[in-house]
């Protein structure tokens, strides 16, 4: 008896391990098929993409393989984009029926006869997912999420352009301002008298809409809704990942560090940017891949700079001392 159960438990390790070597295999070769993509060498990233679900079995996520069908796409070769076009439609999951019909990628698809039979597939699934969405909400959560985000892409571009300190910004910071206000206005009208909205009512961009409105407001407001917030992830109404930077935001305006490294700051004097103050900095990929966060190494490559662990916890003191002349600014700033 005891050496079946030695031999069992020697089986259950070996699959783990032999899983775990899978799923590294598996994010290997997709990073390889996205800096391939980014170097334009499409076909070369469409066959990663190919090695990637080989790798777990012919597996692989809705997103990976939608990305593969517009390197196959890119690299004109129909047949196998619309291989795992139609492996994502006919899955049901897929329903992003305005992203698919804009993406650039698939240009060369459009012509096909395939295409509108993809489509179709998609806006099925689609119709079927929504049938029971409170529509006239949906619609005001799509208008506030395009303002969002718009102001936002102008606010990045006119920064990359002319700096914080150029009049072209402010004049855009003071348009922010007044967006935001906008939106927080609506939404807390929508949860004060119906409270947490899930992707079974709004869909999944207005739930984001309502998250994002919320990230964007003034720490009362953020306080607040915390709690309400933190109910939602409970019920899977909200990603954990989107309370972990809420959470952060909060801890870091409160004067405290931030758990899981989501907040970016930028040094007044070297212009730099860097990662706000963290608790127990060692450990913070593991605190991130429990709410569903990628590691500190890619998440920061989103900023242009690189995360060097050790260097961090030296340049800590100076970080926290940034941090801390921060919030003593906002306090004076704050009615």
């Amino acid at each position: 008896m005891k050496n079946y159960w030695l031999a069992l438990l020697f089986q259950v390790s070996f699959l783990l391990v032999g899983a775990q070597q899978a799923q590294q295999d598996y994010d290997g070769f997709k990073k390889q098929a996205e800096t391939l993509y980014q170097q334009k060498e499409y076909r070369s990233s469409a066959l990663k993409y190919s090695e990637a679900f080989a790798s777990i079995g012919d597996k692989g996520t809705i997103d990976d393989r939608y990305n593969a069908a517009c390197s196959w796409a890119m690299a004109n070769e129909p047949d196998s984009a619309f291989y795992h076009l139609n492996r994502i439609a006919a899955s049901g999951h897929f329903t992003n029926l305005d992203h698919l019909r804009q993406d650039t990628d698939l240009q060369s698809l459009y012509q096909d006869k395939r295409w509108p039979e993809v489509l179709a597939l998609v806006k099925k699934y689609k119709d079927e997912k929504e049938k029971d969405y409170d529509k006239p909400l949906v619609a005001k959560l799509d208008s506030i999420f395009e303002q969002d985000q718009r102001i936002r892409w102008q606010a990045d571009s006119v920064y990359k352009q002319f700096g914080s300190d150029a009049p072209e910004f402010k004049a855009l910071a003071e348009k922010f301002k007044t967006v935001d206000s906008l939106n927080l206005v609506a939404v807390r009208e929508i949860l004060d008298t119906k409270g947490w909205l899930g992707p079974t009512v709004v869909g999944e961009k207005g739930t984001q809409t309502l998250f994002l409105v919320i990230q964007h407001a003034d720490l009362k407001t953020q306080q607040k809704y915390l709690p309400l917030l933190q109910e939602a992830v409970v019920k899977k109404e909200l990603d954990p990942a989107n309370f972990a930077l809420l959470k952060d935001r909060i801890d870091l305006r409160e004067g405290r560090k931030q758990t899981y490294g989501s907040q970016i700051f930028r040094d007044p004097q070297t212009k730099e940017q860097f990662v706000a103050p963290l608790i127990d900095p060692d450990h913070v990929d593991e605190r991130r891949k429990e709410v569903g966060l990628q590691p500190m190494a890619e998440y920061v490559q989103f900023f242009d700079f690189t995360w060097d662990l050790e260097a961090y916890k030296k340049n800590l003191p100076h970080y926290e001392r940034i941090h801390e002349e921060m919030v003593q600014k906002e306090k004076r700033n704050t009615p």
